[in-house]
């Protein structure tokens, strides 16, 4: 594992430039979606609760639209749609550290722009946030989200950023977005499903709650850093070792 600060340079050329712009609208592209499909529910039901076929659906948008944003983002920023994710492929070598923290910030606008468009387009209908479920404590909830996220960073790493994935790589996307739905599937009720920072950001800020806001940021980057540190840190290097037929 080999962590880089980076430098300035490289951190700003004009391909960089090109991937923060590429990671603002992926992360625009998804949250709007993702945060649209539970406007939408509240707004189709009487009570705004709930139910098992509102989370299957919230969860099928968020696959969905995470899919598309890490598709289109891909070959320009790599699609990582995620503070968390970015941390994590950080942790093991893959983005330098300075490069990851614009990153960050692209992918916390777009967050953020997209509620913000959300809340114009709906007519001013309130933007959810992101909370823990009844009956759930802190501690709880941030390990949920330490679970859920590094099976989310996981999967990227084994599908998008192992040199050795070979013609898996296709479906990387494909991946990354189940991995999400059934995330969120397994831990809607509880911690909210987040895994991702910015998707939990931006709603905090436009609805003006920031009420835990702080467990979304914590239980995923924890989550992110240690599927950096496994298979970027300990699977790849021992993996894509070369053989010693010396003996």
């Amino acid at each position: 594992m080999a962590i880089a600060l980076g430098s300035f340079g490289d951190s700003f050329s004009f391909g960089t430039i090109k991937a923060y712009i590429a990671e603002f609208i992926s992360t625009l592209i998804f949250v709007f979606a993702a945060v649209g499909s539970i406007i939408a529910f509240d707004k189709l039901t009487s009570d705004g609760a709930l139910e098992p076929a509102g989370l299957v659906a919230i969860a099928v948008a968020h696959a969905f639209g995470l899919f598309v944003a890490v598709a289109v983002g891909a070959n320009i920023s790599g699609g990582h749609v995620n503070p968390a994710v970015t941390f994590g492929l950080a942790v093991g070598g893959q983005i330098t550290v300075l490069t990851g923290i614009f990153y960050w910030i692209a992918q916390v606008v777009g967050s953020i722009v997209a509620c913000y468009l959300l809340k114009f387009t709906t007519g001013g209908l309130a933007i959810p946030i992101h909370s823990l479920g009844s009956g759930v404590g802190v501690g709880e909830g941030i390990v949920m989200e330490i679970v859920i996220t590094f099976a989310l960073v996981y999967t990227v790493y084994a599908t998008a950023a192992d040199p050795k994935k070979g013609n898996i790589g296709i479906i990387a996307p494909i991946a990354i977005g189940f991995i999400v739905g059934a995330n969120i599937l397994a831990a809607g009720p509880f911690s909210g499903g987040s895994m991702n920072p910015a998707r939990s950001f931006g709603p905090a800020v436009v609805s003006g709650d920031f009420h835990d806001l702080w467990v979304y940021w914590v239980g995923p980057l924890i989550g992110g850093g240690l599927a950096g540190i496994i298979y970027g840190g300990i699977l790849l290097p021992s993996t894509h070792e070369p053989l010693n037929n010396e003996f």
